[in-house]
């Protein structure tokens, strides 16, 4: 196991963010990570880093040394004390096992002066190498650069490998970085002697957005009408200097529109703005005055709404300086932020100088964050085009465009130009120019006479045929069917059925398969786990239910999982007899004498497949007991009830049903599906295309 230890060079460097983002992108490649803040930031409890950790990167991290204790024991003398605190506190985050320990160091403050010091005895009493993280704000390439020679001597050791790399935080826009980096290797020793550079991350207005609320509480003020305001995200400040014609262009999604109670003019610009469907950050009015009460009666509509409207007393000058100096932290119930944080961190840190030190040579697990990381990729580099028949659908639009920016797949967006517009403008969504939307109405036609011919034997017609084309889910299959797209996503809006049926009318079953099923990928906080089927056949016969198996491990080593395949009953072995046993055994030994590549047991219970004391007492000797990655139930009725109770008890997000033996790949979604699910499922489509 390797510890790293993310130690800071000056004040205000995101030191938390980088922790968090470098865990995470160590998860992504494939690693087991325990995560440790050994003494608490302040006198908050739990501390935040622990707080986010807990709820991101893994349930399993100890709670930090308080403050006051380790101010007490430093204070005291008492710092050998302290070192064994916090090395008991490493061997907890770690006890189950671990790759790699990401400790993050105490932040650099006034309050703190002993803080340098304590990091390089906590970096040297845990044996860790340091990750020294700069921020690029406000300081000059000599200060930058004297700062990580000062961090590189301290933290270097001895032996002058106590360094694992460096990262630059808050890249301002414009900045040539090149020719910074350049000057940088010229002042420093460390880094003119190579010490890696992990990442460069720049700021983004839209990761860093603080809900409406938190302003609110940040600023002091009186909330007037709550609205949204829990929900809707500032990325944008207008302050109302110039009257309302000057700034209907600048009233965007997320703007925070600040004017003084007597502007009229901007409050009723305001108003209609946000009735016109544009989703605004807040209206906070200044100077301690309320709009009048005929203004406020007037628009009543949009101030009485979703709008969130606040009051201070201070006047707009004074309002606006604060805005500028919000504190950066993350509130610990905000979660979806320092998520959005972490991913967007991680995507800009390169793991592969830490990885080969973590890696011992044994398999890699693929907790969700690399299982995410590894559809995102793998996408990337299939270049896939992927129609999605529900193309005006808010999430649908804003999950296209993600596509398209993030070049996971070319998408196809099946509805009215003019409608995907007006979405995309009313959620502040900038439509790649390349991204593809087609009218249905201008070329249902041409797909009426190759449907006919489809389904000829079924005793289709053509004005039959153009009355199912009508629904863009058949019009989309249909595109599929004549190699025009690589793939289909849908079920937003529509239920399973109405994705599936077309897919098993018009694209059939792929050579040698004799079924259709599907699998949900279970993002365990740890693990990825595969369940199937638990979506499409009712009650498979033992050769249904092997084929089930065969499909559900090559998805799964498709997708970066090692298959190791348990086949679900209610009795484990010998232990148990009867004609749904029997078929579970006779599927397993089907698997075994069809596929002998695939690792498979059964009959297993299901405590006996995924717990490893259970399965070790169980089924002694199994390769599969206690650590088993696929999951073939038995029937639609446990498999469904299972995958459903996993869930929504334990609150894990289950991807899927991604469907297995059709010629081209169809996948349904969700109705409540977010933006997220959708992208991964476009990803995960792309790559089903290229297998």
């Amino acid at each position: 196991m390797v510890t790293l230890f993310v130690a800071p060079t000056a004040q205000n460097v995101g030191l938390t963010s980088v922790a968090l983002g470098l865990a995470r992108a160590l998860q992504r490649s494939g690693l087991k990570v325990a995560f440790l803040k050994p003494v608490a930031q302040d006198h908050a409890a739990p501390d935040a880093s622990v707080h986010f950790a807990r709820a991101l990167i893994t349930p399993h991290v100890p709670d930090a040394v308080p403050l006051a204790r380790a101010e007490a024991l430093l204070g005291g003398s008492a710092d050998e004390q302290l070192m064994e605190e916090v090395v008991t506190l490493a061997a907890q985050a770690t006890q189950d096992g671990a790759d790699v320990l990401v400790v993050e160091g105490v932040s650099l403050g006034g309050r703190n002066p002993y803080a340098a010091q304590l990091n390089v005895a906590l970096n040297r009493n845990l044996t860790a190498r340091a990750v020294l993280v700069a921020s690029l704000e406000g300081r000059t390439p000599a200060d930058l650069a004297d700062g990580l020679e000062i961090a590189a001597q301290d933290y270097s050791g001895s032996s002058g490998e106590g360094l694992a790399g460096y990262v630059l935080n808050f890249l301002p826009r414009g900045l040539d970085f090149g020719a910074l980096l350049a000057e940088l290797r010229g002042r420093s020793r460390a880094l003119a002697a190579g010490l890696p550079l992990l990442g460069v991350i720049g700021e983004n207005t839209e990761v860093a957005a603080p809900r409406t609320r938190d302003i609110a509480v940040a600023l002091g003020a009186r909330v007037l009408n709550a609205g949204e305001m829990d929900t809707r995200r500032v990325t944008s400040t207008l302050v109302s200097a110039r009257s309302a014609p000057y700034i209907v262009d600048l009233l965007k999604a997320g703007t925070l529109v600040v004017a003084p109670g007597d502007r009229e003019d901007v409050i009723m610009a305001t108003s209609l703005a946000h009735l016109a469907g544009t989703p605004l950050a807040g209206l906070l009015l200044t100077a301690g005055q309320a709009p009048e009460e005929p203004i406020w009666r007037l628009c009543q509509p949009a101030l009485g709404s979703t709008l969130p409207v606040l009051l201070v007393e201070s006047n707009t000058y004074v309002t606006a300086g604060r805005l500028t100096q919000l504190d950066r932290a993350v509130p610990p119930d905000d979660t979806a932020r320092m998520e959005r944080t972490l991913e967007y961190v991680a995507d800009r840190l390169d793991t592969a100088p830490l990885r080969a030190r973590a890696t011992g040579g044994g398999e890699v697990r693929l907790p969700p964050a690399a299982f995410r990381h590894h559809l995102i990729t793998k996408a990337r580099v299939a270049n896939k085009r992927i129609v999605l028949p529900e193309g005006d659908e808010p999430r649908t639009v804003r999950a296209a465009a993600i596509c398209h920016e993030k070049g996971i797949a070319r998408c196809v967006l099946l509805a009215k130009p003019e409608r995907v517009r007006a979405v995309a403008d009313a959620q502040g969504v900038t439509l790649p120019p390349e991204l593809e939307i087609i009218d249905p109405d201008e070329v249902r036609g041409r797909y009426v006479e190759p449907m006919v011919e489809l389904r000829r034997s079924k005793g289709l017609t053509a004005p039959m045929a153009e009355a199912q084309l009508e629904d863009t889910v058949v019009l989309g299959t249909m595109m599929l069917a004549q190699d025009e797209v690589d793939g289909l996503v849908s079920g937003a809006v529509h239920t399973t059925a109405n994705t599936v049926r077309p897919a098993l009318q018009l694209i059939k079953t792929a050579p040698g398969a004799t079924i259709v099923s599907s699998v949900f990928f279970m993002l365990m906080p740890e693990q990825v786990l595969v369940y199937g089927d638990a979506a499409i056949n009712p009650n498979p016969d033992a050769e249904q239910l092997a084929e089930i198996a065969v499909q559900s491990a090559d998805s799964a080593k498709a997708f970066g999982i090692t298959p190791r395949v348990a086949m679900i009953s209610y009795s484990t072995g010998t232990s148990g007899a009867g004609e749904d046993v029997e078929k579970v055994k006779r599927a397993t030994d089907l698997v075994r004498e069809r596929r002998p590549d695939i690792m498979i047991d059964g009959p297993l219970q299901y405590d006996a497949a995924s717990v490893l004391s259970v399965g070790e007492q169980k089924a002694p000797g199994s390769p599969v007991a206690g650590r088993a990655t696929v999951f073939i139930f038995p029937d639609l009725n446990t498999g469904n009830t299972t995958y459903k109770a996993v869930q929504r008890s334990a609150g894990v997000v289950a991807v899927g049903p991604m469907l297995q033996g059709l010629n081209k790949p169809v996948n349904d979604l969700s109705r409540g599906a977010l933006v997220d699910d959708i992208v991964y499922t476009i990803a995960l489509t792309a790559i089903q295309s290229t297998q």
